[in-house]
C-alpha cells in the first residue's frame, strides 16, 4: 500500500495546531468547540488503532478497555482526593499497565483469534464494573456510574486544550515511531512475522511496545473525554462504539497512512453531527458507509487520492523544489 505521509514537515502541522488552539478565545460557539474537541479525542484513538492494525499488524479490538479504565481512574480518583492532573496521568498509566498485564495471554493468539480475544476484553470489564460495589465510605454507584466530584478548576477551555494536546501529540508520536527503529521493526513483523523473527527481531517485545504505547495514549484520551463528560458508567465507557469510531476513521481515511486518520476522523465527527437525531441507527449507518468505502476504495480515501495523476504530479513538484 502506498505510504502517504503528512508531507511538508512539521511547520504546516504546527500552524494548524496554533490556529485550533486560539479558537476558544476567538469567540467560536460552544457547539463547534465540542465537535472539534471530539475530533481531537477520536483522532488520538484512531491514530493508535492505525499504529496497531496498520503498522504492527495487530487487529486489536480492545481499545474501549483502555478508554474505560482511563476514565474510571480519573473519576474515582476525584472521589478519593487525587488531584485532576495526577488523575489524568494515572488513567493513562493504568491503561498501559492493563495492556502490559493482558499482553502475555492475548499475544499467544494469532490472526482472527487475536481479534476475537481482544474484543472480549472490554466486554468482561463492562460486566465487572456493572457488578462492582465499593465497600464503605461515600463512594457509591457501581454499575449505575459515577459523577466527577471535582475538576480542580479545569474550565471547558482548559479541557479543550487538553484534547488538542492529546490529539496532535498522537500525530507527532506516530510520525516519530514510524521514523525510528521501532517503526522499521513493526513493518517487518507486519509483512512476515516468521521472517522477522529469523532475522533477529524480537517480535514479542516490539509488539508489546506498540500495544502499551497505544494503551497509554488511548487511556489518556479516555481521561480527557470523561473530564469533560463529568460522568462515567460501564455501558458507554466500555462500548464497542469506541472501536467503531477508530475503525471507521482509519479505514475511511486510509489504513497505514498518516493523513488518513485525520481525514477519516473528520468524516466520523461530521457523521456524528448529521446523525445526532438518529442515534439508534448511527452504528448501522457507519457500518454501511465503511462497507461502501471498502468496496469502492479498498485503500481508503487517501489511498485513492494517492493513485491520481494530479496528486503524483504535486508530490513530484514538491520533491523537486525541496532538492
Amino acid at each position: 500500500m502506498t505510504n502517504l505521509r503528512l508531507r511538508g514537515g512539521w511547520i504546516p502541522l504546527s500552524i494548524v495546531v496554533l490556529i485550533l488552539a486560539v479558537l476558544p478565545v476567538a469567540g467560536v460557539s460552544g457547539r463547534w468547540l465540542l465537535y472539534i474537541f471530539l475530533f481531537f479525542v477520536y483522532l488520538s484513538i484512531a491514530n493508535m488503532w492505525n499504529l496497531l492494525c496498520g503498522y504492527s499488524g495487530l487487529v486489536c479490538l480492545c481499545l474501549p478497555a483502555f478508554v474505560g479504565l482511563g476514565g474510571y481512574t480519573l473519576v474515582i480518583g476525584t472521589w478519593i482526593g487525587l488531584p485532576t492532573p495526577l488523575g489524568i496521568i494515572a488513567g493513562a498509566l493504568v491503561a498501559a499497565g492493563f495492556a502490559l498485564l493482558i499482553s502475555v495471554p492475548v499475544f499467544r493468539l494469532k490472526g482472527i483469534y487475536f481479534a476475537i480475544g481482544t474484543l472480549v476484553v472490554p466486554e468482561v470489564l463492562k460486566y465487572v464494573f456493572f457488578l462492582w460495589r465499593p465497600v464503605g465510605g461515600a463512594l457509591q454507584g457501581g454499575g449505575a456510574g459515577y459523577v466527577l466530584k471535582t475538576a480542580d478548576g479545569f474550565s471547558t477551555m482548559d479541557i479543550y486544550w487538553l484534547g488538542l494536546f492529546v490529539g496532535f501529540a498522537s500525530v507527532f508520536l506516530l510520525r516519530f515511531i514510524l521514523s525510528s527503529k521501532l517503526g522499521s521493526g513493526l513493518a517487518a513483523i507486519r509483512d512476515n512475522e516468521r521472517t522477522a523473527a529469523i532475522c533477529g527481531i524480537d517480535v514479542f517485545r516490539l509488539k508489546l511496545y506498540s500495544f502499551v504505547i497505544a494503551a497509554l495514549v488511548t487511556g489518556m484520551a479516555g481521561t480527557i473525554f470523561y473530564l469533560r463528560q463529568a460522568y462515567i458508567e460501564p455501558a458507554s465507557s466500555f462500548s464497542i462504539t469506541w472501536t467503531m469510531i477508530a475503525i471507521v476513521g482509519v479505514i475511511t481515511g486510509g489504513l497505514r497512512t498518516q493523513a488518513g486518520p485525520i481525514l477519516g476522523t473528520m468524516i466520523v465527527v461530521l457523521l456524528l453531527f448529521l446523525l445526532s437525531r438518529y442515534a439508534g441507527y448511527s452504528l448501522i449507518i457507519q457500518g454501511i458507509i465503511l462497507l461502501g468505502v471498502m468496496l469502492a476504495a479498498p485503500q481508503g480515501i487517501m489511498g485513492f487520492i494517492g493513485k491520481t495523476r494530479i496528486y503524483r504530479s504535486v508530490v513530484q513538484l514538491a520533491s523537486e523544489r525541496r532538492y
